[in-house]
């Protein structure tokens, strides 16, 4: 078997291994990426294209773990855990209620904000310098079809205030004035001016053929099937295709991460949580969104891809499960067209279903390993691994040295 040698490897080619990638060779530092099938082909290829700055509570946050239970039952609802005996899924569940506190949600919502505004500069940068990955920087619009949620609204606006955030309320005519062909039902919403959104298939290809062109090494169809160590570190990573050896070794693979840390002796507490999304053509260039939307009643996010549009879904917990759950997506038909007119014909172009990284306490895990010294972990983002790509490869690379 082959032995190659660099100073950085890193497994996962999605968003936060590319981003890591890039500001690790712009240190100077030799870096080998491998991906064990393509360039985004996972969480970072079918997600909602936000670039969701404002969206910084974590997933853990009080009344959340009741409403998940009370959602156990329903297949089709917002946020689904399949009941099922699984040790991990308990220690998780347990994690996740005690920290869904208003005290840790406020701390977690901060250290959210600061990786966020900071990942929004880097996307700043990054476009300057010519990348192409269709950022835009139209804000976001909350959509309110009952009376509940849009005091539920008004109050998570209140909440995010004292952050610094900044948000609109807005009533019909405020709304159809950014965004028309709205059904009479929706009366009020909220917008949100600073988040952005781009194409996260052309981001993560961009940003990992920019490394390349600066000197890393990016290899895909390269799956790791096994880790060498002596001591506390990992002495070379093993694949189909020879193995690696390298100063430091950086886990970024998705979801995945925690299966392949296992196997260091390395308890992750992050479930796979898998999302669905449809990207559908506009049945005309004014149909479908003008800016992203967030349908709240449904948790359903609607973006706007050029001649497409994608709308997208949240969470299941159902472990690392692929299948489509259909009553998910007629969830997510229902709740398109009952916020959207024109669109209830539509050219689908690719159904989704993936797995996002969902840590216990709803942050990201950006730190060395204490088990394992030259192992760092880059995972656990939820539902903001696009948005906080740039700063954890910044973050990877400060890490690094």
């Amino acid at each position: 078997m082959s032995h190659s040698k660099t100073d950085v490897l890193i497994i996962g080619g999605g968003v936060i291994g590319a981003c890591s990638a890039l500001y690790l060779t712009r240190r100077g530092i030799q870096v080998t990426l491998l991906e064990k099938k393509q360039l985004c082909a996972g969480a970072s290829h079918g997600n909602a294209c936000w670039i969701a700055l404002s969206h910084a509570a974590p997933t853990a946050a009080p009344g959340v773990m009741g409403q998940g239970l009370r959602w156990m039952l329903d297949p089709g609802s917002p946020f689904y855990i399949k009941p099922r005996l699984n040790l991990d899924l308990v220690r998780w569940l347990w994690a996740f209620s005690r920290a869904a506190t208003a005290e840790k949600m406020k701390v977690g919502t901060q250290i959210n904000l600061d990786l966020n505004r900071r990942s929004m500069a880097l996307f700043k940068e990054l476009d300057a310098e010519g990348l192409d990955f269709d950022f835009a920087q139209q804000g976001f619009l909350h959509l309110h079809l009952s009376e509940k949620k849009r005091r539920a609204g008004i109050e998570e606006l209140h909440f995010l205030a004292q952050f610094g955030v900044k948000g609109q309320v807005l009533d019909r005519s405020g709304l159809e004035a950014i965004q028309p062909n709205l059904r009479s039902e929706v009366q009020s919403g909220i917008y949100y001016p600073d988040p952005g959104h781009l194409r996260p298939d052309k981001l993560v290809r961009a940003v990992a053929g920019q490394a390349e062109r600066e000197g890393a090494t990016i290899l895909t169809q390269t799956a790791v099937t096994g880790f060498e160590t002596k001591g506390d570190r990992i002495t070379a990573v093993q694949t189909g295709r020879g193995s690696y050896q390298a100063a430091e070794v950086v886990l970024a693979a998705g979801a995945w991460s925690s299966l392949l840390a296992k196997q260091l002796g390395i308890h992750l507490l992050m479930e796979p949580a898998k999302g669905y999304s449809v990207t559908a053509k506009r049945p005309a260039p004014h149909l479908g969104p003008q800016l992203p939307l967030a349908v709240d009643d449904y948790k359903l996010a609607i973006t706007p891809l050029g001649d497409d549009f994608r709308f997208s879904s949240t969470l299941e917990l159902a472990g690392f499960d692929l299948s489509i759950n259909q009553r998910r997506l007629a969830a997510n038909s229902e709740g398109l067209n009952r916020a959207l007119s024109g669109l209830d014909r539509l050219e689908i172009k690719e159904t989704w279903s993936g797995f996002r990284p969902l840590s216990a306490d709803g942050l990201p895990i950006i730190r060395r390993s204490e088990k394992i010294k030259n192992l760092i972990l880059a995972t656990g983002h939820g539902t903001l691994g696009i948005t906080q790509g740039p700063v954890t490869g910044e973050l990877v690379a400060e890490i690094v040295g």
